[in-house]
C-alpha cells in the first residue's frame, strides 16, 4: 500500500488455545520465532496500520511477546470461538478514525506472506469484501470494508467468525492468491517442520 492509499488496519486473531494442536498456537515457534510475532511482522510488511492483536488463551504471555507498537485487544469470552475473537478486534478498530478497512489475518498461517496480504488488501475502500483464495478455494486473508463492521459484528458466532455473513455477500471478491503461495495452516504440531 502506497502512502497515498488510505489506511487499512491489521486484526490479528491470536486468541485461541489450540486444542487440536496442544496449547495456544500464538506461542508456538516456527524457525526461533513465536507464531504471533511472524504473523504482526507479516501485517507490518504489508503495510497496515494500525494493527491490533486479539488475545485470549494466554494473554499475558501473548502480549509480553508483542513490541511497543503493537496493541491487544482481550477478546471476552474467546473460548466460544473465533466470533467473539472478531468482535473484540472491530470493536477496538471502530474507535479508529481513518482505516477504510480491516485485514483479518489469522496467527496460523505462517506461510502467508506480506505479499499474499498486500495482494487482498489492493485498492481496499470502506465497502470493499475480499478474500484471498488459492486455486479457486476460499481462504485468509480477509479483507472487511469498515461499512460492514457492526453488521459483521453482529452475526459473528462461535468458531465460524466472518464465514456465514461472507456466505450471504454476492459482492465478495475473491483474490486469487495460489501462485502467491498455499494458504496452509498450522492445525497440528506436526504441521511445523523439525516436529
Amino acid at each position: 500500500m502506497s502512502p497515498a492509499t488510505p489506511p487499512v488496519a491489521g486484526l490479528l486473531l491470536a486468541a485461541g488455545a489450540g486444542r487440536r494442536f496442544g496449547g495456544p498456537k500464538a506461542l508456538a515457534e516456527l524457525d526461533g520465532h513465536p507464531l504471533v510475532l511472524r504473523a504482526l511482522a507479516t501485517l507490518s510488511a504489508a503495510g497496515c496500520h494500525p494493527i491490533r492483536v486479539v488475545v485470549g488463551a494466554a494473554a499475558d504471555r501473548v502480549r509480553a511477546l508483542l513490541p511497543d507498537s503493537a496493541q491487544a485487544v482481550f477478546a471476552e469470552g474467546w473460548e466460544t470461538g473465533m466470533g467473539a475473537s472478531l468482535k473484540a478486534g472491530l470493536a477496538a478498530l471502530a474507535g479508529e478514525p481513518a482505516p477504510v478497512a480491516a485485514l483479518v489475518h489469522l496467527v496460523d498461517l505462517p506461510w502467508v506472506g506480506a505479499d499474499i496480504l498486500a495482494r487482498v488488501a489492493a485498492g481496499a475502500t470502506a465497502e470493499t469484501v475480499a478474500r484471498a483464495s488459492y486455486d479457486g478455494v476460499p481462504g485468509h486473508p480477509v479483507l472487511l470494508g469498515r461499512r460492514w463492521w457492526p453488521e459483521i459484528a453482529d452475526s459473528a458466532r462461535g468458531d465460524r467468525g466472518a464465514r456465514d455473513w461472507l456466505a450471504t455477500r454476492e459482492d465478495l471478491e475473491l483474490v486469487e492468491c495460489g501462485d502467491l503461495g498455499s494458504g496452509r495452516d498450522v492445525d497440528r504440531r506436526a504441521d511445523l517442520p523439525g516436529r
